[in-house]
């Protein structure tokens, strides 16, 4: 039942993992693609980067996809993610992860939205110009950052709340006239890190018809274990708090584990050691998607509430703000 569930649903995973560099080898998107995935949104840049290393990777990165056009489709509206596996390939979009890329420009988000960046969050662990982040004091939404969200609202950016401070995603949410998303969060009522988003926070995503998307990262899942059952842990808590409809995959995943430690430690005001001990990470790579299906079927849930997890609820929030 599992593995028939999983063959006939639209998968989409709303967040890679792995670094942001104009010099990756992008056929490391065989992996979520060999795995049944259909889409995936991958960073292109990160708060830690000058802007302009983002957009040097985000040429590079849309170059690759383009000429790759039998595998892959560089998605431009919401309908495009069907139409691509329909057609056996693979849908892709950008996102950002912190509003650094926009160097104070609000004019970036537009540009970048033609650049075919589809989400991007306010700050990635550390405060910036635009708001806080949850590694850092929580400031709330800047003036810049309200004025963000209302050009994002225009154009059909989806307003992402990952990584960001308590207040400023309280604050967005209220603000936001469009469904807002945490691309990719764990819940801290399951796991107590900072990077992980509370009950509340969760309800109020929920409130503007977003969704929460769970990361397969060990640190925020628990223990940094990378088990099936701990990643089903956040999506029924998830769905306990805030219904099977506002839950969602996005699974982080970045397969060089050895080089994410380095730069951890290269950047521990990103990091603090206390939350990210020195070591290895571990991440839940998108093969074991078929085994989680068969864990939430096994705990309760419904054909309907997985098809939404997988793929479904995601997408009903990408065609409403997507332009």
């Amino acid at each position: 039942r599992a593995r028939a569930l999983y063959a006939g649903a639209l998968v989409w995973d709303d967040h890679s993992g792995f670094d942001p560099d104009a010099r990756v080898d992008l056929a490391c998107l065989d992996r979520w693609r060999s795995a049944g995935v259909h889409y995936l949104s991958v960073n292109v840049g990160y708060d830690v980067v000058p802007w302009r290393k983002t957009l040097q990777t985000l040429a590079a990165f849309r170059a690759w996809i383009e000429q790759h056009p039998a595998d892959y489709l560089l998605v431009r509206t919401a309908e495009d993610v069907p139409r691509a596996r329909q057609t056996g390939r693979m849908a892709v979009s950008f996102d950002l992860e912190g509003m650094n890329a926009l160097d104070g420009d609000l004019h970036m988000v537009s540009a970048y939205y033609a650049l075919g960046v589809r989400q991007m969050l306010f700050a990635y662990n550390l405060n910036n110009a635009a708001g806080g982040g949850c590694h850092d004091g929580d400031a709330g939404l800047t003036d810049f950052g309200r004025a963000v969200i209302r050009e994002m609202n225009r154009v059909g950016m989806l307003v992402d709340c990952s990584h960001s401070a308590r207040r400023t995603t309280l604050q967005a949410m209220e603000l936001s006239s469009a469904p807002v998303i945490f691309s990719h969060s764990c819940a801290h009522a399951v796991t107590p890190h900072g990077r992980n988003i509370t009950d509340a926070q969760i309800r109020a995503c929920a409130a503007t018809g977003g969704v929460v998307g769970i990361n397969g990262v060990g640190l925020f899942l628990g223990g940094n274990d990378r088990a099936p059952e701990r990643f089903a842990d956040h999506v029924l808590h998830v769905t306990d708090i805030a219904g099977p409809e506002h839950v969602g995959i996005a699974l982080d995943y970045a397969f060089d584990t050895g080089g994410i430690a380095e730069v951890l430690g290269a950047h521990a005001d990103y990091w603090p050691p206390q939350e990210y001990p020195g070591g290895a990470v571990a991440f839940i790579a998108p093969q074991a998607l078929p085994e989680i299906v068969e864990i939430l079927l096994r705990r309760g849930c419904s054909d309907a509430q997985v098809q939404g997890l997988l793929g479904g609820n995601f997408l009903r929030v990408a065609q409403q703000v997507w332009r």
